[in-house]
């Protein structure tokens, strides 16, 4: 007999249950281990940081952006967190009275994410024992929540939806690869992928729950609100870019000239935004959640927007 939607679904929501279970893990026993960072080795790697496009910096430059980048790298993670959390819970509230696998598996995910901010906290408070004084993250997360929030849940589930995707691709492609990064560092993200696959997929499940209960017209500002979210995002990673780079630039020895300098905060901006932006409406899920649930109009208007910023 075939299944209706709603056992096909039930089915999802319990596989996301048993990966749970199976990849849980401890911040202390099972990531850090009583590890510290080595100031000897490179964060993130290139192929995140984009660190080996400035050809006027030295091997051991090139290194300290990586690390610079990594701090805000976790730092990012943390701060997205609370307000998908936020979003997470507010959505528990369609399943109290109805599936039970529905809602444990969001109960989870909630679980999951409260324990990523703390590693990513457990994380900024080491980086910050090892790097040179005066790193500054410029944005309040608790402010930004409320702000992202502010947004229509259509809207927000597609940044939810995108952030989640795009950690496995930076991991998997990336960060595992590179022999030359922190093992720490692999360890933080390695562990937080595992966790964060579950995410993805309750997302893909979650959001199109959402646009049943959309009008037209309702979706349609919807996707004005993606649009203000991007841009929004943007911002943030304009102003934080220019941070780190005066943060860089304090703690070298080389002399840069203003080209120079300039050069590293366009391609510390591009580097930000294809990290937190288009790795994630660029991944091949996404595009085809996106597609299913605009329309062709809509579409076009979510790609033009976009591109201004490529």
């Amino acid at each position: 007999m075939q299944m209706t939607a709603n056992e096909v679904e039930s089915l999802s929501y319990s596989r996301c249950i048993d990966i749970s279970k199976r990849v849980r893990w401890d911040i202390e026993n099972d990531v850090i281990r009583g590890r510290r960072f080595d100031m000897g080795e490179k964060f993130l790697p290139d192929g995140i940081s984009r660190a080996d496009q400035f050809e006027f910096l030295n091997n051991e430059e090139k290194r300290f952006l990586s690390q610079v980048q990594g701090w805000t790298y976790a730092n990012m993670f943390g701060f997205v967190e609370r307000f998908i959390v936020a979003k997470i819970l507010e959505l528990t509230a369609n399943h109290w009275l109805g599936d039970q696998v529905a809602l444990e598996s969001m109960v989870r995910f909630c679980d999951e994410e409260l324990k990523h901010q703390e590693l990513f906290r457990r994380i900024d408070e080491m980086m910050a024992d090892v790097m040179p004084p005066g790193y500054r993250f410029l944005f309040d997360p608790d402010e930004v929540a409320a702000a992202v929030l502010s947004k229509s849940t259509w809207a927000v589930m597609a940044l939810i939806l995108e952030i989640e995707l795009f950690t496995r691709e930076h991991y998997k492609k990336s960060i595992e690869k590179d022999p030359e990064l922190s093992g720490l560092y692999k360890d933080i993200f390695m562990f937080h992928w595992k966790e964060e696959t579950t995410h993805a997929m309750i997302d893909e499940l979650e959001w199109p729950l959402v646009d049943r209960q959309m009008t037209p017209e309702a979706r349609d500002q919807a996707v004005n609100d993606v649009i203000d979210l991007v841009n929004d995002v943007d911002g943030i990673l304009k102003k934080q870019s220019e941070a780190d780079i005066d943060y860089f630039t304090a703690h070298i020895d080389s002399a840069l000239t203003g080209e120079q300098v300039e050069r590293l905060q366009s391609g510390v901006h591009q580097a930000y935004r294809w990290q937190y932006i288009f790795s994630g409406v660029d991944h091949p899920r996404f595009t085809a959640m996106l597609k299913a649930l605009t329309t062709e109009a809509q579409l076009k208007r979510l790609t033009e927007a976009l591109s201004g910023l490529r």
